[in-house]
């Protein structure tokens, strides 16, 4: 019998949402709830209709991600959150506003700082 190794939560966090497209997927969808693919890969900046497909996949075998096929020609599909990938959206408001709020210190000018002299 084979044992499963269990990892460090975070690494594993990781794993699954790593890379450069992942997040911005899913704040699309938290942003904008069930969305086709067209729609998606316009919200998603800059990302390529492969790219996507690779990393919706991935995020709906992870169980993230759920699609919705209409039998049209050419097909429908529509994307949407898991219960798994809304329990994401508290991450994402804090991503959020961590990033609103690294943006404003990190990128305000700098004041020059005047060294404290002593007498």
């Amino acid at each position: 019998m084979k044992k499963t190794e269990k990892i460090c939560p975070v690494e594993h966090s990781v794993n699954i949402l790593g890379g450069k497209w992942k997040l911005p997927i899913i704040y699309a969808l938290v942003s904008n709830g069930t969305v086709r693919f067209k729609e998606l890969e316009r919200l998603v900046a800059g990302i390529t209709p492969k790219m996507l497909t690779t990393q919706l996949r991935s995020l709906e075998a992870n169980g993230l991600v759920g699609r919705k096929v209409y039998p049209t020609i050419p097909p429908t599909v529509e994307y949407f959150l898991t219960d798994i990938g809304k329990s994401i959206k508290p991450m994402i408001a804090e991503l959020e506003k961590w990033g609103l709020y690294h943006q404003e210190m990190h990128l305000k000018p700098k004041k020059k700082r005047l060294k404290k002299q002593c007498n």
